[in-house]
């Protein structure tokens, strides 16, 4: 029996089940399929769950400080198992509301593996989908006018070094570990590496970090890595820049060893576990693409600034076409796809405008170009800095460590970018966000009168530092 839709959506994460409720907002009969849970990695194996870890780190480790704040406690105790059973109860939760969501608007959602077969007797182009059912029953078929491809990514692994779920993790495995080690190796200190580090090291985890670039969060600016791996010094999480990890050298046993060359010498490392952290991959295997025409571009899906792939009724959105690999991107995406497939007309994405996060402790934010990257666009440049030691609700917080910094146009004014590390930054960044899709300058934000005594001030305190005028300091 073949279905017919307007629109099929091959992947139920964040951007799929996104399109898919655009999609019945402008009346498009949708369909979503989906071969594991709705949600996707984002609820399931990445930043909820995580997020809800890193929590119960942060409340641990406050716990420990208590005497800073006046609070005596002793003998404070982690239970893991209590740990991981809140992560899944906040899971259940966004889950169960995710399938409410599917069936307040009517989408037909289909749990199985979809691949987009060739011409055939039911349409002339390729994009239909047959559906292999979870339960075993026979296939189903969907005759779509448009398809959107959102079936995301998997961490990346490393050549000689394969996943056990014992010896050598993901972020995939780690998420589900039933008992924390005492040592832990993270290759990449990228932002998953960092946020693993952070958490794990506020769980009490003894924490090496091996990057291969010289500095962690390469992809951040030059100050905010700095002061990252300054603070990571300060916890005591080892931090090792410019390490090519050797995965040959790699045994286990008694834990685990491995050797990475850092500054042309060897040099060995000892630990529990190994956690792989060297980025993701998209998932582009067996969902029919042999049978289409859609161009593939360094393991990603290539699309134009409307999502669609070469065959213009088939679109691909999220980390499948790789760039911002995030969930709040992916959605975006997502989006505008269906816009565009609606005939709405709907703007490109400018991802200069998207803010990005970091959730560990510190917390990290940035949106629009680093000061390396502004001076390489031939921008001239000015730079406002402002510490979160002279704001007071920091010091009451008892997280004073960090900054934001503001880079503008020193010649018309206009916001460039704006970075920031410290105490609950991946809230205050949608100012920041905000202010770059209005095309603000610093002296519009450092008039906007941020109450006291508040983080916020930070933001308002840093416009004024770019022209010097910063008031308390």
């Amino acid at each position: 029996m073949a279905t017919e839709y307007d629109l099929v959506i091959l992947g139920g994460g964040t951007g799929g089940y996104v399109a898919a409720i655009r999609a019945a907002q402008l009346g498009l009969k949708t369909a979503l399929v989906e071969k594991k849970k709705l949600g996707g990695t984002c609820l399931h194996h990445g930043c909820i769950p995580s997020k809800a870890l890193l929590r119960s780190a942060e409340v641990f480790a406050t716990a420990k400080r208590g005497e800073e704040f006046g609070v005596l406690l002793s003998d404070v105790k982690l239970d893991f198992s209590k740990v991981q059973s809140r992560k899944q109860k906040i899971i259940d939760q966004l889950h169960r509301g995710i399938e409410h969501l599917m069936k307040k608007n009517k989408i037909d959602v289909y749990e199985g593996v979809g691949r987009i077969l060739g011409p055939s007797i039911f349409s002339p182009t390729p994009g239909t989908i047959s559906v292999e059912m979870n339960n075993g029953t026979e296939n189903e078929i969907l005759i779509p006018k448009h398809v959107i491809i959102a079936t995301g990514s998997r961490p990346r692994t490393l050549p000689g070094l394969e996943i056990d779920g014992k010896y050598v993790m993901t972020s995939d495995e780690a998420l589900e570990m039933e008992n924390l080690p005492q040592l832990i190796l993270i290759i990449g200190g990228g932002v998953i590496g960092i946020e693993w580090a952070s958490m794990l090291s506020d769980f009490g985890v003894e924490v090496t970090v091996l990057e291969y670039a010289d500095r962690i969060l390469p992809t951040e600016d030059q100050e905010i890595s700095k002061e990252m791996q300054r603070i990571m010094k300060k916890r005591k999480i080892k931090v090792v820049t410019g390490a090519k990890v050797l995965p040959e050298t790699f045994e286990k046993g008694n834990g685990v060893t491995i050797a990475a060359e850092v500054k042309g010498e060897q040099q060995l490392f000892s630990a529990d576990t190994i956690l792989v952290s060297v980025g993701r991959q998209a998932n582009i295997e067996d969902i029919g693409l042999q049978n289409t025409s859609i161009e593939i571009e360094k393991g990603y899906i290539k699309t134009n600034e409307f999502y669609q792939t070469k065959e213009k009724h088939i679109y691909a959105i999220g980390d499948v076409i790789g760039g911002l690999q995030l969930a709040h991107v992916a959605s975006h995406e997502g989006i505008l796809a269906v816009e565009h497939i609606a005939g709405e007309n709907p703007n490109p994405i400018d991802y200069t405008l998207i803010s990005k996060c970091i959730y560990s402790n510190p917390e990290v934010a940035s949106v629009g170009l680093t000061e390396e990257e502004a001076k390489q666009k031939g921008f001239p440049v000015k730079v406002g800095k402002f510490m979160f030691r002279a704001i007071g609700k920091a010091l009451v917080f008892g997280e004073s460590d960090g900054f934001v910094k503001i880079v503008a146009n020193s010649e018309t004014d206009d916001l460039l970018g704006v970075h920031m590390i410290g105490p609950h930054v991946t809230d205050l960044i949608s100012e920041a966000g905000l202010a770059k899709v209005l095309d603000a300058t610093p002296w519009e934000i450092a008039h906007t009168i941020h109450p006291h005594p508040t983080l916020s001030e930070v933001i308002g305190e840093a416009a004024l530092a770019v022209d010097g005028k910063q008031i308390h300091a």
